[in-house]
């Protein structure tokens, strides 16, 4: 039993583990505001590629990072990550993105510098008047709401992972994203302790969504 009206569910997982798909499906069932912080790093990324930015180029990033300023736009249910009053487009899923972002996202003052806007989130969910908030991510459930009120860690078999990729028409690394992922210094992906660890590979997303749905539900009975 939980004792808040508000939420907040962590979704941990690497590339294509069903993490987005499943929490779209939560924030529709409880009215929790999506948060995909995958998308943040993502327009970060663009952000540095844009001014010709190199991951080696340590005094440039940490001066462009110190400078833009960081808001965020509402979009149904979903959080979109401002940058100077500018909502990333859909080149943060280009290829040049793609091949990067694990990159930019192992960058220690990168990360650091994201963890306070992107526990912000919550206040953002409240305001907008949401029951709670669902954001999916590699280290949200160790490292930005450790002590969320339900965390999932989705992980599947690399290969069933670069499928789902190639039926959507993308090309993702994923082997390389994995140990970029579960090597950097700060804050790799792992399974949280405590968490509920779920192996998407042979499930179909009405599975996985259910076996989320489930523990939430009987929490919230009584509220």
């Amino acid at each position: 039993m939980i004792t808040s009206s508000f939420i907040i569910v962590a979704i941990d997982g690497g590339a294509a583990s069903g993490k987005s798909s499943s929490a779209r499906a939560l924030s529709e069932r409880f009215n929790l505001l999506h948060v995909d912080t995958g998308s943040f790093y993502r327009a970060i990324t663009a952000e540095m590629l844009r001014r010709g930015l190199r991951t080696d180029d340590l005094s440039g990033i940490s001066a462009t990072i110190a400078h833009v300023r960081l808001t965020t736009q509402v979009q149904g249910r979903s959080a979109r990550m401002e940058l100077d009053g500018r909502v990333a487009g859909e080149e943060i899923r280009g290829s040049a993105v793609n091949d990067a972002v694990s990159h930019f996202a192992a960058i220690p003052e990168v990360r650091q510098a994201l963890l306070a806007y992107q526990r912000g989130q919550a206040e953002v969910a409240r305001g907008a008047g949401f029951r709670g908030l669902v954001m999916e991510g590699r280290d949200i459930g160790s490292v930005i709401f450790p002590d969320a009120t339900f965390r999932f860690f989705l992980q599947a078999d690399p290969e069933e992972r670069a499928r789902r990729r190639a039926s959507e028409g993308q090309r993702d690394p994923i082997a390389e994203r994995d140990r970029l992922d579960s090597t950097r210094k700060t804050a790799p992906l792992a399974c949280p302790p405590g968490a509920l660890a779920i192996d998407t590979t042979h499930l179909n997303l009405a599975e996985v969504v259910a076996r989320m749905v489930a523990p939430i539900t009987r929490a919230l009975e009584p509220l």
